[in-house]
């Protein structure tokens, strides 16, 4: 199978919710054009930032079919899909579903209940999930902050390359550059890693990297895409001017909370995708008025994804 690349910003969309902490999926057709008119070129949904984890197995579904209308009336915005990552068994239904839906690609997360002891171990989870779907791109989603599986890639990518033929690649939530650069440079550069850390995008670059996937490319997408403009140009001052700016943004969602920071954010950039369901902390309208007066003093209006 043939590796379609993606080369450019994937953002990691929120999952729409209404009053009532339900799902609003009558918002999606706008949120996939919000994303489209902004320069993003692919939405990997139902992960961490679209609270996967807290979402029904029905809710996951019913969330992929309505991005998957918009892909197919001539979107140009790929779609990628986690399936899951504890029970195989539902992964595989959802990479099925996923498959019968035209989506783009599929991703599966590390077990993070039961969790893999080996490289060996892990790769033959993704296996059984991959190999339900043979002519579908299948990405492993990398990210031991959350999942505690801390199995260096470069071990696990040399194995699952012998055993799963439509494996894509990996999308690397990490800090350990010296593994994602031992991905990256494998056999020739094969493999398709997305940088998932916003914050340091640059030094991923520095190495090669030509594809990212991350939350803040939801509401920031242009600044993301003029750093990486600065960098290609060969301006790396206003390259690093520009990855401070996103950090001063980012220590934001710290500041408020955490993720939940991340929907004030669509909400100030005016794509209100309502509140996370617990236990995920969220802002009171108290703390979104502070918060607005700090992100005014970012100076960054410009730079901000516009609906």
């Amino acid at each position: 199978m043939k590796i379609l690349k993606y080369e450019g910003f994937v953002a990691a969309p929120f999952t729409p919710m209404d009053e009532r902490y339900e799902v609003n999926y009558g918002i999606i057709p706008e949120y996939y054009h919000f994303l489209e008119k902004n320069g993003v070129i692919g939405a990997f949904i139902n992960g961490s930032t679209g609270e996967g984890p807290s979402l029904t197995h029905r809710e996951k579904q019913l969330q992929a079919e309505a991005w998957s209308v918009c892909l197919k009336n001539r979107g140009r915005v790929r779609i990628i899909n986690l399936v899951g990552g504890t029970s195989y068994g539902e992964c595989v239904e959802n990479a099925v579903m996923s498959n019968e839906l035209g989506l783009s690609a599929i991703a599966v997360v590390a077990p993070y209940y039961y969790k893999p002891a080996s490289a060996d171990d892990l790769a033959d989870f993704v296996v059984r999930i991959g190999e339900s779907v043979p002519g579908m791109p299948v990405y492993f989603y990398h990210i031991p902050s959350l999942t505690g599986v801390s199995i260096p890639m470069a071990t696990f990518i040399a194995k699952i390359s012998r055993i799963l033929p439509n494996f894509a690649g990996i999308k690397y939530t990490n800090e350990d550059l010296m593994d994602f650069m031992q991905c990256l440079d494998f056999e020739g550069g094969k493999y398709d890693l997305l940088w998932g850390r916003d914050e340091n995008i640059l030094s991923a670059l520095v190495l090669g990297c030509k594809g990212a996937v991350g939350s803040t490319y939801n509401y920031a997408a242009p600044l993301y895409i003029k750093l990486v403009e600065a960098f290609n140009r060969g301006d790396i001052d206003m390259a690093r001017k520009l990855q401070r700016l996103s950090v001063d943004m980012i220590e934001l969602l710290g500041k408020y909370g955490g993720m939940g920071t991340g929907k004030a954010f669509m909400r100030y950039v005016g794509l209100d995708c309502g509140k996370f369901r617990i236990p995920v902390r969220n802002l009171t309208d108290e703390m979104y008025t502070e918060f607005v007066r700090d992100v005014n003093s970012l100076d960054i209006e410009d730079l901000f994804s516009v609906k």
